[in-house]
């Protein structure tokens, strides 16, 4: 299983699985899915924790180091064969969809988002808690020896906004691509010549996941028979772009690019920004 489960399904299943919770700001501690281990999108998905962390460098979310990552997996007790459902608490924008392609990105064949989110699972009778839990039975750092899924840098994401030949999607609000309103990072804006399409758009008016077929209806003709090889989806810090690229995944949209430092990056390294 790849992509998305609803959590109805998964409680019918009775399938032996690792439940993740990525929500950021130490959430979890405050309660959380019964069973779920604590995957705090800052802490465990990224650096932003890190001891005198920066964003310029790099933006707001950058990935940890590979090594980071197959240990923290294995301490998780995730293995190769072990099957993980993920959930945060927006939507998967907010960590979850990030945990998915970070899982995905060692080559990990059986992940899920959970559908709906929390609120979703516990209207199908799943528990809240705010006990820790069992420990889970940890295992050697998972084996992988690189990041296998594609990603792009300042350099090669402002090429694919100037290539008409490309496609640089900015999944942001559209209030903050046109540079109306900037919550979080010091410019508003956007990339010159990046395209926005708010990752709102890849969910049912329930916050669910639309089929492969509304999801093809939507982005085939922005794609418009381009090679995914030359297409990359940022958003503010390279989290919520992975909740498009799960959407693509979900449609059998495969090979497009993560710019991983996204606007919160590209903003603060002296690019040129571009308001609408």
């Amino acid at each position: 299983m790849n992509g998305v489960i609803a959590p109805e399904d998964l409680k019918a299943s009775e399938s032996s699985f690792v439940l993740l919770d990525a929500r950021p700001g130490r959430a979890w501690a405050q309660g959380h899915l019964a069973g779920a281990l604590d995957a705090d999108l800052d802490r465990f998905l990224s650096t932003a924790s890190d001891p005198d962390f920066d964003p310029a460098p790099m933006g707001r979310h950058p990935l940890p180091p590979l090594s980071r990552w197959t240990a923290q997996l294995g301490a998780w007790g995730i293995g190769p064969e072990t099957k993980v459902v993920v959930y945060d608490g927006a939507r998967g924008a907010m960590g979850a969809c990030r945990a998915w392609w970070m899982l995905k990105a060692v080559g990990h064949r059986w992940v899920a988002v959970l559908d709906g989110g929390p609120e979703a699972a516990l209207a199908a009778g799943w528990v809240w808690s705010d006990e820790p839990g069992a420990n889970p039975l940890p295992t050697g750092p998972y084996p992988a020896a690189s990041w296998l899924l594609p990603t792009v840098g300042a350099d090669e994401a402002a090429g694919l906004a100037a290539d008409p030949g490309a496609l640089l999607v900015d999944v942001r609000a559209p209030a903050r691509w046109r540079g109306e309103v900037e919550p979080l990072d010091p410019v508003a804006g956007h990339i010159h010549g990046s395209t926005n399409v708010f990752l709102e758009e890849n969910l049912k008016p329930d916050g669910r996941f639309k089929t492969k077929d509304e999801l093809l209806a939507l982005y085939q003709p922005l794609l418009a028979g381009r090679s995914l090889s030359r297409v990359a989806v940022h958003c503010g810090s390279g989290v919520s772009a992975c909740h498009t690229l799960l959407a693509w995944h979900l449609a059998g949209l495969h090979g497009a690019a993560l710019y991983v430092g996204s606007y919160s990056q590209w903003c603060r390294t002296g690019r040129p920004v571009e308001r609408a």
